[in-house]
């Protein structure tokens, strides 16, 4: 009853933080696009103007629904819900410190990359219920975009696993209690994470929503909080792919060599500081993601599909059996 009891604690303020980081990540995205531009970003809304993304939210909801006449009526309000809901079933099994999680199966990792292939879904439906050629090419792009990048992305995640010789993600992040991912599996490590940013529809692969070809791509059709249901799954998604780099490759909440240097602690200390070295990581990636935007332009769609294919899926591949040989090999001479 009690571990019932902690998961639901755990599970509840998750949710709240996930929820609330988007709004953070808005409000960085501007302030840094700003620095990087040269100009100020947002100050008028508040101090700092901290209020902005409440202002943006308020703007949202007095919007008019606006659902195409000729459209799907049903699936146009459906395919909103999708991304962020599995945005918010993600980090059921992502360890935030020591003992700190809502739940851990044996097969995290599985349910992870499924959880991963429905957001394509909710894309996909938005582009064909609006029954607008914009936005029936976007989810068409969204769709071959999001499949193409899956593939490298588990081959990625596959080569981590070997390591952990378990497909339980919190095995996975105590297995780098000394050594991360990133020191041992570097090309993992870039292919997975390029991968991420074209799973979460991120400049430079954004072409799913490009403004030149596509007016908005499979959200033209969209106002009011269903447009603001698919802006707040785009940075939500960010923050769950920042945080699955951070699991996968960065060693979670493990600080470097902490065995040899850091004290003692209490378990509360311990889970305070095992959350803050998490989030810390998380957030570093997150501003990673809003760097790149503003600072690479769009690829085309043929070299989006150019890298997925004749690149990244040879590489990810190559790096899995160069990992498992020198597993292999090592286990039988040592």
């Amino acid at each position: 009853m009690a571990e019932l009891t902690f998961s639901l604690i755990v599970m509840g303020i998750s949710l709240f933080m996930l929820l609330n980081s988007a709004a953070v990540a808005v409000y960085a995205e501007r302030r840094i696009a700003a620095f990087i531009q040269n100009r100020v970003g947002p100050n008028r809304v508040g101090p700092f103007g901290l209020l902005q993304p409440i202002a943006d939210v308020l703007k949202l909801i007095l919007k008019e629904d606006v659902t195409p006449t000729l459209g799907n009526k049903a699936l146009h309000t459906i395919a909103p819900m999708l991304p962020v809901f599995t945005a918010l079933i993600t980090i059921a099994v992502i360890p935030f410190g020591e003992g700190i999680y809502i739940t851990d199966i044996n097969v995290g990792v599985l349910y992870l990359l499924a959880v991963a292939s429905l957001g394509v879904y909710g894309v996909t439906l938005a582009g064909w219920a609006s029954n607008s050629k914009y936005s029936l090419l976007g989810g068409l792009r969204a769709a071959a975009q999001m499949l193409s990048y899956e593939l490298p992305m588990g081959v990625a995640v596959a080569s981590v696993v070997l390591f952990a010789a378990s497909l339980s993600v919190v095995e996975i992040v105590d297995s780098q209690e000394v050594w991360w991912n990133i020191i041992r599996n570097p090309l993992g490590f870039i292919i997975f994470t390029v991968a991420a940013f074209a799973e979460a529809n991120r400049t430079p692969f954004d072409l799913v929503e490009a403004e030149q070809e596509l007016v908005g791509g499979f959200h033209t059709e969209y106002s009011s909080m269903k447009f603001g249901m698919f802006f707040l799954a785009e940075y939500m998604h960010v923050v769950i792919a920042s945080m699955l780099i951070t699991t996968f490759f960065l060693g979670g909440y493990h600080l470097p060599f902490a065995g040899l240097w850091l004290p003692e602690m209490s378990p509360v200390w311990k889970g305070i500081l095992d959350v803050s070295v998490f989030v810390a990581k998380t957030g570093f990636f997150v501003f990673f993601f809003i760097w790149v935007r503003w600072t690479i332009p769009r690829f085309k769609y043929n070299q989006l599909m150019k890298l997925g294919w004749e690149k990244m899926l040879p590489l990810a591949i190559l790096n899995f059996v160069v990992i498992a040989g020198a597993i292999l090999l090592y286990n039988e001479f040592f």
